[in-house]
């Protein structure tokens, strides 16, 4: 599809997609994007990376919507920045995107919810989950339904969810965007595949912007691994567990869980500064923890692959899935995700 001179797509002049393919580039150039990425060093091993200190405008998001958030597995997809999308018209994107799954049903598509129910799409501003001020604002989109005929004042069942965030991100990257564009990187799904088809379509064709799974690699499982020892904890203290995927026939798994407070001694000795992690130290943490477990088992971890770790922040999945647990760090947690969002999209 070319992009009209307004900058405007016209979803009259586009062909029914591939639903296979929903999630492929638009044909928008995110010329802002590249101009910043000729300046960056994206997609090289950081060295070093800063601890996101956490926000006072932590404080502005409900703690309702924070409990909601929690404990519930949310995979991860990376976004082209979106454009013309304007926080300002959230009850009409609301209304249309309603109007596409109604449009979807009547077609027969299959999603998942039998045809006497009645389903709705709402958009919502989450202010709190900014790192900074100059961080465009989070959206929450919801897909809810209930019986046709159902009792009067009867609550909707939300059967999908999932939301757009921009935290901590990249200054050059937002300074290089042009006005027409916003940058919410991140997007973070729970809910059935029909419907996130659903909806990313209505996205590409209303805002020019293309989706891309969201995969971790081991090097930042490690990572997360190494960042989110550090982190004070005054809620539900547990176990960090890694799980190591051993490359035989039949497939197996090493499950390694280490106690809290043997686990944050050992970084307490490894970790010098409070504003940033190294990668020098990440080494040594897995070098320890490979060591230890080589004395007590006889088996080399360094030939295996680490695909999960949790911890008492968060439990992340090398398949691009992520589970928040702590409501303390959560826009920590999303700072790093956001940064892999941004070193993910295509260009």
């Amino acid at each position: 599809m070319q992009t009209p001179a307004n900058g405007v797509p016209n979803p009259r002049a586009r062909s029914r997609e591939v639903r296979s393919n929903l999630f492929q580039s638009t044909g928008f150039t995110n010329t802002g994007l590249n101009s910043a990425r000729r300046n960056t060093p994206f997609r090289q091993a950081p060295s070093k990376r800063r601890i996101p200190q956490s926000s006072p405008l932590e404080e502005t998001l409900e703690p309702s919507r924070i409990a909601y958030l929690l404990n519930k597995q949310w995979n991860l997809y990376s976004v082209t920045p979106m454009h013309r999308f304007s926080h300002k018209n959230l009850k009409e994107y609301s209304r249309l995107l309603s109007a596409q799954i109604l449009a979807e049903k009547q077609k027969g598509f299959a999603i998942e919810v039998g045809t006497e129910h009645i389903m709705k799409a709402s958009f919502s501003y989450l202010p709190g989950l900014k790192g900074k001020e100059r961080d465009p604002g989070a959206v929450l989109v919801q897909v809810s339904t209930k019986p046709q005929f159902s009792k009067a004042g009867a609550e909707d069942k939300i059967v999908w969810s999932g939301w757009f965030c921009c935290t901590f991100g990249d200054d050059e990257i937002l300074e290089m965007l042009p006005d027409t564009m916003v940058c919410l990187p991140l997007f973070l799904v729970n809910g059935t595949e029909s419907l996130t088809a659903i909806v990313g379509s209505w996205f590409q064709r209303s805002f020019d912007c293309c989706f891309s799974k969201l995969p971790i690699s081991a090097r930042d499982l490690a990572w997360m691994t190494a960042m989110w020892a550090g982190y004070e904890i005054h809620e539900r203290v547990s176990a960090t567990e890694l799980v190591f995927s051993v490359p035989v026939e039949p497939h197996m798994d090493i499950s390694y869980a280490i106690h809290p407070d043997d686990f944050r001694t050992l970084w307490n000795d490894i970790h010098k500064s409070e504003d940033e992690v190294t990668a020098e130290e990440v080494d040594t943490l897995f070098h320890n923890l490979y060591n230890h477990f080589f004395r007590h088992f006889k088996i080399h971890l360094s030939a295996t692959q680490l695909t999960k770790v949790s911890t008492s922040v968060a439990s992340a999945h090398c398949e691009g899935k992520i589970k928040f647990l702590s409501k303390e760090h959560l826009v920590r947690v999303l700072a790093l995700l956001t940064e892999l969002a941004v070193n993910n999209i295509p260009y």
